[in-house]
């Protein structure tokens, strides 16, 4: 439940400083496990990273998703006045990320 707050500028700052956390954080997971891990370490010869991707990308994936989460919450306690588009964003991220970790645990078992 969100709680009843005033907007004030400072809150909306939050918000947003927030928000640029929570997409970059997904974004260093997914550069991580799929960018990092499996094309630029081999080509240090530094071996093949099988299976290393998803031991990576899960712990990453659920602290993306938490800030995630944090987030729409920051930015509806804020009342921003863009709240309804970022929780927009935000869920179409967390769904992007949930996907790749569940894609990741299935690539583990």
């Amino acid at each position: 439940m969100v709680p009843e707050v005033k907007r004030s500028p400072a809150q909306e700052k939050r918000a947003e400083r927030l928000f640029s956390f929570a997409i970059l954080i997904s974004a260093l997971r997914c550069t991580l496990s799929y960018v990092i891990l499996p094309f630029v370490i081999p080509l240090f010869g530094l071996g093949a990273t099988v299976g290393v991707g998803p031991v990576i990308g899960i712990p990453l994936g659920a602290v993306a998703i938490f800030f995630d989460v944090k987030g729409i919450r920051r930015f509806w306690i804020a009342q921003h006045r863009y709240r309804w588009q970022m929780t927009i964003i935000y869920l179409l991220v967390i769904a992007l990320v949930l996907y790749l970790v569940v894609r990741d645990i299935v690539h583990l078992t």
